[in-house]
């Protein structure tokens, strides 16, 4: 299935897939790319630039009950059977995640963004204002080695942004693991094997 707005959307059955979704205002619609003028992997990388880079607009998920509440609702998305969660770091404007769909994609981060957006606005004290950039990108994982450089991606990312010496002393990560309280990263990694074409049987 594929459903293509600003940016090409291919939404394949049971694959893992790396989505991105950015704070509304961080990017401005003009400048997204549009689609027949550049391929899905160069629209990722000049929006994942245009997110890291940005040093104005909307930083909400800076707030630690911002973060939490878009943690906490990641968790709850994999705990309802809407997917699989994977690997996902909450920067100060974006949100990347792995994760395996058992609903339709659009559903769940209609489900996803609706209720962080409604819950987010609520502690702000903003009443009606867009929260979430309405475009998102995409990218459906082709097979085992990409899996890994995706989850190398998405756990790094406060590294590279020079949050955080190691990606495991970033809060807001799959990465990061509270005292006595272990992940499903392990079983994500085994349930990837199983489930990208290429994984060894």
């Amino acid at each position: 299935m594929i459903s293509v707005r600003r940016l090409p959307h291919i939404y394949p059955q049971n694959r893992w897939l790396f989505l991105t979704w950015g704070l509304h205002g961080v990017v401005q619609p003009r400048q997204f790319r549009p689609p027949h003028k550049v391929s899905a992997g160069q629209a990722f990388a000049w929006l994942d630039r245009q997110l890291d880079t940005a040093r104005d607009g909307p930083m909400f998920l800076r707030q630690d009950a911002i973060a939490s509440l878009v943690v906490e609702s990641l968790h709850r998305g994999a705990e309802l059977g809407h997917y699989e969660l994977a690997s996902f770091v909450v920067m100060a404007n974006h949100v990347h995640v792995l994760l395996l769909p058992k609903v339709p994609p659009s559903r769940l981060l209609k489900a996803l963004k609706g209720c962080t957006a409604h819950e987010a606005n609520r502690l702000l004290g903003r009443c009606g204002e867009p929260f979430w950039q309405r475009e998102s990108y995409d990218h459906w994982v082709r097979d085992e080695r990409e899996w890994g450089r995706i989850e190398f991606y998405i756990e790094n990312n406060p590294v590279k942004a020079g949050l955080v010496a190691r990606a495991e002393d970033y809060r807001w990560s799959s990465r990061w693991k509270p005292p006595g309280v272990g992940t499903n990263a392990e079983t994500a990694r085994m349930s990837a094997c199983a489930t990208v074409p290429g994984a060894d049987a």
